[in-house]
């Protein structure tokens, strides 16, 4: 549901994402979450991977599969923050196929840490506003 997710971004898959049996191989869903969370961040102003003094390291990834995907498919990848640390941000990935079916949930944890020193640094300034914004917002019961 559209509701459920902050940020959009449609991929197309590819003839070699199948695997043997028609479906895509799970190492795709991988890739795909992956790609989202950091086209993502760079995109707004969260990450440099070339030249940027800190990186976001990947210290858990988690996943359901929850129906099948494949070739010719183009998903549409809703994402959003789930829980944002002190230096640490999970973000929440929805797949769905072009029929609107749920068929993947991620959680993609990572924490910012020291380029040089790998030491974990504090998520704070523009980097928290913009991770902020991933979250969504629920309205109040009552």
């Amino acid at each position: 549901m559209t509701e459920d997710y902050v940020h959009w971004q449609d991929v197309t898959t590819r003839w070699n994402d199948n695997d043997q049996y028609g479906h895509l191989n799970n190492v795709v869903h991988h890739a795909i979450m992956d790609t989202v969370v950091n086209r993502w961040m760079i995109e707004n102003g969260c990450l440099d991977p070339h030249g940027g003094d800190t990186v976001g390291l990947v210290i858990e990834v988690n996943c359901e599969y929850k129906a099948q995907a494949g070739f010719p498919d183009v998903v549409s990848a809703g994402l959003r923050v789930g829980e944002l640390g002190t230096s640490s941000v999970r973000f929440e990935v929805g797949l769905y196929r072009g029929d609107g079916e749920l068929f993947f949930t991620g959680q993609f944890v990572q924490a910012f840490v020291d380029r040089a020193t790998e030491d974990t640094v504090p998520i704070e300034g523009e980097r928290r506003a913009a991770l902020e914004g991933l979250q969504v917002r629920t309205a109040p019961t009552g």
